[in-house]
């Protein structure tokens, strides 16, 4: 039975105090928050995860990076290796984000090198994908993400897929306000499961968590999980405030 998940981003946002601050509220929350129904996780920037997986119960809150490195180590000032997340504590690492795609350049052999690295470190990968608006717009949006999937994960055995989850996130609908319909969002996530099924069979697509990743909100998040394909969400904007991520944990 795959799991039900809400993961935060909180992107390039808090000092490490304020970080600190969110992540003891968050676990808080969802200590005295009776039958909570989903795993919840926190990604973090990289100077908060030593301190703030020393001030949160892991067996309540997961916590994970927002990216890391293609190579183990080396010279390449400013990176951050995978045994360098692991190494503080973190389970999870956030990797495709559509703004690492966009701003970064990363290229699905960058990112396919990238995984296999969190994978080889015990991470889970929380991998991205997800079209822009003009392929949404001319029809291209499923090949575009069947693409994405197949050229930076299908060189992964059925075992090594099995530790993926999979965020969906229509890159029209970050940050700008719109959302996906729950009727969209479920056509993607069920076609991203049969893509799934073609390669690795119907059981491990029915294991792999899919979680949707556009402006969900606690206004929209129960509209959208209660879609059969829809396992969850990473949530940017609405994780920085604990009211608002626990709304949409609520939602389940």
């Amino acid at each position: 039975m795959r799991k039900k998940i809400v993961a935060g981003n909180w992107k390039m946002n808090t000092t490490l105090e304020e970080g600190v601050q969110l992540a003891k509220e968050v676990n808080e929350a969802l200590a005295t928050t009776e039958g909570v129904k989903c795993d919840v996780v926190i990604c973090v920037p990289f100077t908060h995860l030593a301190i703030i997986n020393q001030v949160i119960d892991k067996d309540r809150l997961g916590l994970g990076a927002e990216n890391c490195a293609d190579h183990l180590k080396g010279a390449y000032t400013g990176e951050v290796s995978a045994p360098m997340v692991a190494s503080t504590g973190a389970n999870y690492v956030i990797l495709g984000h559509s703004e690492r795609r966009q701003y970064y350049g990363e290229t699905p052999e960058i990112l396919k090198t990238k995984v296999n690295l969190a994978l080889e470190e015990g991470l889970t990968p929380i991998f991205c994908i997800g079209e822009v608006l003009e392929q949404r717009e001319d029809g291209s949006y499923l090949d575009v993400v069947k693409a994405q999937i197949e050229e930076s994960l299908f060189d992964l055995d059925a075992e090594q897929f099995g530790k993926i989850i999979l965020a969906y996130e229509p890159v029209w609908a970050i940050g700008t306000g719109k959302t996906a319909t729950d009727d969209q969002a479920q056509e993607m996530h069920a076609f991203i499961r049969k893509v799934i099924a073609d390669k690795y069979g119907k059981e491990v697509a029915d294991n792999t968590s899919i979680l949707y990743g556009g402006s969900c909100k606690p206004s929209n998040a129960a509209q959208l999980f209660a879609k059969p394909d829809v396992d969850g969400g990473l949530i940017g904007g609405a994780s920085l405030k604990c009211a608002d991520f626990m709304g949409i944990v609520n939602a389940f």
